[in-house]
């Protein structure tokens, strides 16, 4: 993860798409923008799944096996859902650097932060009820 890091965040630098660290202004202004277009990439692996659902739902109703349908669906977005995730990732990172984090690190503390709650985990009560 630290070479993808270090990768990115030369390539971001060789574009001058790096976050200004110039002045408070600058910075405020390319944190904005980036916060923008970061939003905008989420947006965009968002219409992928909306895509992928409506293309599963069509299949089922032309007479393919919902199971199947779901599956053909995902894979038909498959790249280009992976290039929006990439996107996102690129100025997850970005953000990262700016503020001059060891996103590895970060993402290891999280992990236990969320192991060592007690309170319900939604995603595990959520599975529960469907079944």
């Amino acid at each position: 993860m630290k070479r993808i890091h270090k990768e990115l965040e030369e390539f971001q630098f060789q574009k001058g798409w790096e976050i200004s660290q110039e002045s408070a202004e600058k910075s405020t202004e390319s944190l904005l923008l980036n916060h923008l277009l970061l939003t905008t990439e989420i947006a965009e692996i968002a219409e992928e799944l909306r895509r992928m659902l409506n293309r599963a739902y069509d299949m089922k109703e032309e007479g393919v096996d919902g199971e199947r349908a779901f599956q053909l669906a995902k894979e038909e977005v498959a790249e280009d859902i992976g290039k929006e995730i990439a996107d996102s990732i690129a100025y997850l990172f970005k953000f990262a650097t700016f503020f001059q984090r060891d996103i590895e690190f970060d993402i290891k503390n999280k992990l236990g932060e969320i192991n060592a709650r007690t309170k319900p985990n939604l995603q595990k009560r959520m599975k529960e009820e469907v079944k």
